[in-house]
């Protein structure tokens, strides 16, 4: 991520011609460039001078605080069978979900959706044997050390033990992603009544996004 945002920060100053984008993944960086505007042998020397350089002081990160109701067993079908295997009560699980210290490393899958680890270790288990065809949207999910929130209905494998009021990919905002790599992750519990609530300030565009975020 150091290096993710250094290239961002030469680019802007123009001082790495060619590169398109770079896409940070769980243990590297990819590096994308126009092969008619550079070539790898100009650019991979002043790539390797960031890198020495190391991580520069200062760098902003998030710090969301992100609403999730376990309460309802629509919303957590797996969270007693989880509790079981973990030989913990459903109200323990979630008070060590509240408790993980979350980071998210990268998005991928699908638009919008994070791998978030720090997951509790006593929580770990892995993937459903049998994945399930239709996930609901905003899905709460944990496996091996990571948890997720699912931003579309979709095909998944992850134990679902909440459901979350936001929407993790919107194109009605200016940032259409709400989740981004280097973001520092915690849960909030909410009951059904609060999620309703806030269920129906994100379907009409009115939800204050910005009550979630804290720089540090």
């Amino acid at each position: 991520m150091a290096l993710h945002t250094a290239i961002g920060r030469a680019r802007s100053d123009g001082k790495l011609a060619g590169v398109v984008e770079t896409v940070p993944t769980m243990r590297s960086l990819m590096v994308t460039y126009d092969p008619l505007a550079t070539s790898r042998a100009e650019l991979q020397p002043k790539v390797a001078a960031l890198v020495a350089q190391g991580p520069a002081a200062g760098l902003k990160s998030r710090k969301l605080t992100v609403p999730c109701c376990y309460d309802d067993p629509e919303f957590a079908p797996d969270l007693a069978e989880v509790a079981e295997r973990t030989k913990k009560t459903p109200e323990q699980v979630i008070a060590a979900h509240l408790a993980s210290p979350f980071k998210v490393y990268v998005l991928g899958f699908m638009p919008g959706l994070a791998y978030v680890a720090g997951l509790e270790p006593s929580l770990f288990l892995p993937r459903r044997t049998q994945p399930r065809v239709r996930v609901p949207r905003s899905s709460v999910a944990i496996a091996m050390d990571m948890t997720t929130i699912y931003p579309f209905e979709s095909p998944g494998g992850w134990h679902l033990i909440g459901r979350t009021p936001l929407w993790m990919f919107d194109q009605r905002r200016e940032q259409p992603v709400f989740l981004a790599p280097g973001d520092s992750l915690s849960f909030q519990r909410v009951d059904r009544k609060t999620y309703d609530r806030i269920v129906r300030d994100v379907e009409a565009g009115s939800f204050d996004w910005a009550t979630l975020v804290k720089s540090k």
